[in-house]
């Protein structure tokens, strides 16, 4: 799903137009990225947590030339998904034929 379809998705559901959505999911996501921004942790009771996780300097190669190169230490974003969300994704989908309204047969 992209940030597109999730706006539209929204809007349909909350029956707002399409502009104020994509403000409120622009706002929430800005929102998590001042806080990593600012090294604070965002949880999301039953979704998940962002942190920051720092990586130390290291050599690595160019891949083009093999030239041996230094990256500097980076502070990279993580997300670690909550109890509830694995809980859901590692439930067994229903069959796509149910979840479109089942109005084919099912071969026997």
């Amino acid at each position: 799903m992209t940030k597109a379809e999730l706006v539209d998705t929204l809007a349909v559901t909350l029956q707002l137009p399409k502009h104020q959505t994509e403000i409120v999911v622009n706002l929430f996501l800005q929102c998590i990225t001042d806080a990593l921004r600012q090294g604070d942790k965002v949880e999301l009771r039953g979704f998940g947590s962002f942190r920051l996780r720092h990586r130390r300097a290291r050599g690595a190669r160019n891949p083009r030339t093999g030239a041996p190169v230094q990256l500097p230490a980076t502070r990279v974003p993580w997300f670690t998904a909550g109890k509830v969300l694995r809980a859901l994704v590692n439930q067994p989908a229903p069959l796509r034929r149910e979840q479109e309204g089942g109005s084919r047969s099912r071969p026997v």
